[in-house]
């Protein structure tokens, strides 16, 4: 996920709640205009888009593109990405270093244990995580070139 740094919290446990609350998706509104969102969050998808196109909304790709689209929940001060997990190795630095790059703040939502990196464009960057979802993402490649 990425974030609006002027939105969250910097301390862990109150950006988990906020976190929570912004994942409740009761904004009011659906969640697939970029529009709706910062125009650093904007860039971010825009970019991110070229790699991995949306598979739902306004900006979905054609069926000749869904192997490597994603799904983006756009929200006001927040967009969630998925991926398959095939592509999950190769998202998750597209993700981290688009985030930099736009300086829009980053969380690794699938770290472990609710221990995911939690980073705000100045900061220092962590080592990249190397947490279990890297093994899932890797059967799910093996399983699918195997």
């Amino acid at each position: 996920m990425v974030f609006d740094p002027g939105s969250a919290p910097r301390e862990r446990e109150a950006f988990r709640a906020w976190y929570h609350v912004q994942t409740q998706w009761r904004e009011g509104h659906g969640y697939d205009d970029p529009d709706r969102t910062t125009p650093e969050l904007r860039g971010w998808y825009r970019a991110m888009r070229q790699v991995f196109p949306n598979m739902n909304g306004p900006d979905a790709v054609d069926d000749d593109h869904v192997e490597r689209a994603a799904d983006y929940t756009i929200g006001n001060a927040l967009i969630y990405v998925t991926f398959p997990w095939s592509l999950a190795e190769e998202a998750y630095p597209a993700v981290r270093d688009l985030a930099v790059e736009h300086r829009v703040g980053f969380y690794d939502v699938s770290g472990d244990e609710g221990d995911g990196e939690i980073h705000f464009p100045g900061d220092a960057l962590r080592p990249p995580s190397q947490g279990t979802w890297r093994s899932v993402a890797a059967e799910f490649r093996n399983f699918k070139n195997g």
